[in-house]
């Protein structure tokens, strides 16, 4: 956990006041109660991921007073040729966004950037990188007289390269030192299928550890993910519930409102299973099933969610639907085929939807639903766990318990029960239990995901980052099923239209896996009055 509960202002005649964390009032635990000095280096420092994720979640955690400028030097690594101030330029207008609401927002921004540095140099050669070396020599001049500090290499480049760039670091600007150690966040994807998530890790295997290596998931790192150990192992009312006695049905639902948008043919050659179903959906599923943990040690977590994956059924090639977006109903938005950049005739997945079976004896039975799409009514990612329905007899129509998880947007959790409806009436009324965090914590910073995970790879914490084991295993999983929709003799998706809730078949598949819908799937909670009914 980022932060501890502490006690204060405590007397005799006063009850104890705990201040939560984040609290204007509260000491912040600093990254470096575990790590003095560092640089970070972000290398592909002219990119797209860079400019728009990367050095904003950096920036992030400089506003936040997470680093500072006495402990952390930023630099910037890339072919383009530019110096200090024009990759500053560059990047000065997606860090202004982040504090467009604050007065002296501007000001905050310019003391960050004057602590960002760049380097200019190949990737493939060893020129760029001694260069870099000198750089760091500098730095330390200025950081920690001369000695070395901790190095955090974000490797903000496309997989392929990543063999060649860790050889390069390896072999010129390599430190392993009691107070200076080396690390590499690597960027997602981990591989295409199988075979070549294993061959990137023969290339990385033999030139780091894998304390050394970062395996970055961004959804790893969103505020409701992390929550999820908490909410289930901290809760003993969540935690006697969680099983096939009283679970009837899990969904894990991933909704875009827009279609590829001109990116078809980047989008072509990945689909929605791999662009997002076998990376971030499949680490939720992990930690939403998962055993509890001895601890919150990183390597407990990663060896219960191995264990789970493992005891996951190989995904049956008919139980799932498989879809593609056509134009809206009314004809104002493109299809995906319509994309230019889209082979003709392309078979590319835009929606799925699969169950999966966990075969050990809490989840045995229970249909866990993953559906995921693009170009859908609305925009979310969400958990919905339906409970089983209460006995008969006393009820003859009532819905079942719903606890919803949504991770975005507007990060809440709410759980749907059966109440009395006021007044004499001895009718029941479903409502919610309702935690949204925007609501309930108005001062508290929620860390964006890469901010998050980008802090826990300064303080040498792994359990929000993929393991190589849960690599391979989540691999074999999906690679079967990945073969056989892009194989010669692969199956049409089905045509949804753009704007809609995915294919027709959907409600009834839902329904085959224990779903019970209710008063037409619509969940919005509007103030209710006794004139309403």
């Amino acid at each position: 956990m980022f932060f501890n509960e502490k006690r204060i202002g405590y007397s005799e005649t006063k009850d104890i006041k705990v201040i939560m964390p984040n609290s204007p009032q509260s000491k912040k635990q600093k990254m470096t109660d575990k790590l003095s000095k560092y640089i970070i280096t972000v290398f592909g420092a002219s990119g797209d991921l860079s400019k728009k994720k990367t050095f904003p979640a950096i920036f992030g955690l400089f506003k936040q007073g997470e680093i500072s400028k006495d402990e952390c030097k930023i630099v910037g690594y890339a072919r383009s040729k530019m110096n200090d101030e024009e990759l500053r330029d560059r990047l000065k207008p997606f860090l202004l966004k982040q504090v467009s609401k604050e007065s002296n927002g501007e000001k905050i921004v310019d003391e960050f950037l004057s602590n960002v540095t760049y380097v200019q140099g190949p990737y493939d050669t060893d020129e760029g990188y001694q260069k870099l070396g000198e750089a760091y020599k500098e730095i330390e001049k200025s950081l920690n007289k001369g000695s070395p500090v901790n190095k955090l290499h974000y490797l903000a480049l496309p997989p392929s390269v990543f063999g060649s760039v860790c050889e390069k670091i390896k072999n010129n600007i390599y430190v392993n030192e009691d107070d200076a150690k080396t690390k590499i966040i690597v960027e997602k994807p981990f591989g295409h299928d199988l075979e070549s998530s294993r061959q990137l890790q023969k290339e990385l295997a033999p030139l780091f550890t894998e304390d050394e290596l970062y395996r970055i998931d961004h959804y790893l790192g969103k505020e409701m993910v992390k929550n999820l150990l908490i909410l289930r192992f901290g809760n003993i009312l969540f935690n006697s519930a969680w099983n096939k006695e009283n679970i009837q049905n899990i969904q894990i639902t991933f909704k875009e409102p827009f279609g590829t948008e001109g990116r078809g043919g980047y989008f072509n050659d990945i689909g929605i299973i791999r662009d997002v179903m076998q990376n971030h959906l499949l680490q939720v599923l992990t930690l939403l099933t998962m055993e509890r943990p001895v601890s919150f040690d990183s390597e407990a977590v990663r060896d219960e969610k191995v264990k789970v994956l493992k005891a996951i059924a190989p995904i049956d090639h008919d139980d799932i639907i498989i879809g593609q977006y056509g134009k809206s109903e009314d004809g104002s938005k493109p299809s995906y085929l319509d994309d230019e950049t889209v082979p003709e005739g392309s078979k590319c997945i835009t929606f799925a939807a699969m169950n999966f079976q966990i075969r050990n004896e809490r989840w045995d039975g229970v249909p866990i639903v993953m559906k995921a799409g693009k170009a859908l009514d609305v925009g979310k990612v969400e958990i919905r766990i339906q409970f089983k329905p209460v006995a008969s007899g006393m009820f003859s129509q009532i819905p079942n318990n719903e606890l919803v998880i949504r991770i975005q947007p507007d990060e809440a959790v709410y759980l749907k029960c059966n109440m009395k409806t006021p007044g004499l009436s001895t009718t029941t009324k479903i409502t919610d239990l309702n935690l949204t965090y925007a609501d309930r914590y108005e001062d508290f910073w929620i860390p964006q995901a890469y901010e998050a995970l980008i802090r826990d790879a300064l303080i040498g914490d792994h359990s929000n980052f993929v393991r190589d084991d849960e690599l391979d295993v989540s691999w074999a999983l999906f690679t079967p099923l990945l073969d056989y929709l892009e194989g010669e003799n692969a199956p049409e998706p089905t045509i949804y239209a753009y704007g809609s809730r995915g294919p027709v078949e959907l409600n009834e598949y839902m329904h085959n896996h224990n779903y019970k819908y209710m008063h037409g799937d619509i969940y919005q909670w509007p103030v209710t009055r006794p004139d309403s009914e």
